[in-house]
């Protein structure tokens, strides 16, 4: 991972919902990604989280501050970026295979069909999945569909993926397994990944570093390095002096910055 390239460059980012007198649900937003980081923001429930990605990723256009990819300004949604949303069962067509879901963004990139065809089927080989590739998502578990999502996200080959909240609606043994699966496909490709949750335990396990926010309007309270190695598991790792006292810290920052208790995986 490069320690002096810059990818992403957020500059006091603030957006306001209705208006002058509307609600603010982000403020003065300011950090960093370096190329090839997986960051982690970590906040409460409803503190702005996913309209910072959809302000970074250029589907809405924030009122205040900017957002530099590459060091270019962000004016709609860049080619080169991709998003994966929390809610799967949304995002992908039921009426196309797997295999089709995952090379529908392609269409438009002037690939051919056999190239389509080729980078899909690299990507549902890494996510698990090649077995699965003319099944349609329907036919899938919830796990299974948003290893489909990210598929159809590496497939093309973004710069910065976004995630939002990705594993938060499947069961725990599943969350742990996509978990490890994005560990390995971030190695894999070397990819350069802003995942947003509110669980502590999932953002110190999958960072190199994790953003604090405060609760509405969002702000960063806290950037923490996350001294964890490459190599991870999910009993040594979390077992680990490191993972314990970063967990501790962060549940701390969220109860003190929102007057409640942190929740955290036991």
């Amino acid at each position: 991972m490069s320690e002096t390239t810059t990818m992403l460059d957020v500059s006091g980012l603030g957006h306001r919902y209705g208006g002058a007198h509307g609600h603010v649900a982000i403020d003065d937003l300011t950090f960093q990604v370096r190329t090839g980081e997986l960051a982690c923001i970590v906040g409460p429930s409803g503190c702005g989280k996913s309209t910072l990605l959809r302000a970074i990723s250029g589907l809405i256009s924030a009122s205040t501050g900017e957002v530099r990819l590459h060091g270019d300004p962000v004016r709609g949604v860049p080619s080169d970026l991709a998003v994966v949303f929390q809610d799967y069962s949304r995002s992908l067509f039921p009426w196309l295979s797997v295999r089709s879901n995952v090379e529908f963004p392609l269409r438009s990139r002037g690939l051919s069909k056999a190239e389509r065809r080729a980078r899909a089927d690299e990507v549902l080989e890494w996510v698990g999945l090649s077995a699965a590739a003319r099944k349609y998502p329907w036919q899938l578990s919830g796990g299974m569909q948003q290893r489909v999502s990210i598929a159809r996200a590496l497939a093309c080959r973004p710069a910065l993926l976004l995630m939002d909240e990705p594993f938060a609606s499947v069961d725990a043994q599943t969350r742990f397994e996509l978990e490890d699966l994005l560990l390995r496909v971030r190695k894999q490709f070397d990819s350069t990944v802003l995942l947003v949750t509110h669980d502590i335990d999932e953002s110190i396990y999958l960072a190199d570093r994790v953003l604090v926010l405060s609760k509405s309007p969002a702000s960063i309270v806290a950037d923490l390095e996350v001294d964890l190695g490459e190599d991870r598991d999910q009993i040594t790792t979390r077992e680990s002096d490191t993972f314990i006292h970063l967990r501790s810290e962060v549940a701390r920052l969220l109860e003190v910055r929102t007057g409640t208790p942190a929740a955290v995986e036991s």
